[in-house]
């Protein structure tokens, strides 16, 4: 995917977020769009391409060590039903793919046309639907 499929989703995703929920750092690369909140951006919401038919969706934890990334994401496990409501079956949590010490809470979709400037505002209003419910939990903690 190009980066303006990404520079895409990131004009898109304020008009989805809360105005409490506007103030993040990001990135965007020709691969992905990171999204996070406060300095470090270990812990942050991404939309990347996996291939050239896959896009992934969701919150990653990419500390450097296994067990740092898996205690964030057992924080976000105790609290499935919460989330499980609002993301619905799609959303996993589980190694990343592709590092075996990173974590992910996130959902792949799959097939053609997830390119296109349709897919980036809905890849834009489900990034938004992951942030306003994860982070409501995380601010929890």
């Amino acid at each position: 995917m190009a980066r303006t499929f990404y520079e895409d989703v990131s004009d898109a995703l304020a008009s989805f977020l809360p105005p409490g929920l506007r103030g993040y750092g990001s990135t965007i690369s020709g691969r992905n769009l990171k999204i996070w909140f406060g300095d470090d951006p270990h812990e942050h919401y991404e939309v990347q391409a996996l291939g050239r038919s896959k896009l992934e969706i969701g919150f990653h934890a990419e500390y450097p060590t296994e067990a740092r990334n898996e205690s964030v994401i057992e924080v976000l496990r105790a609290r499935q039903k919460t989330w499980r409501r609002a993301l619905g079956a799609d959303a996993e949590t589980g190694r990343f793919l592709g590092r075996k010490d990173w974590r992910r809470l996130s959902e792949v979709w799959e097939g053609p046309g997830l390119d296109t400037d349709e897919a980036a505002v809905e890849a834009a209003e489900r990034l938004a639907r992951y942030i306003t419910t994860l982070e409501k939990i995380r601010g929890a903690t």
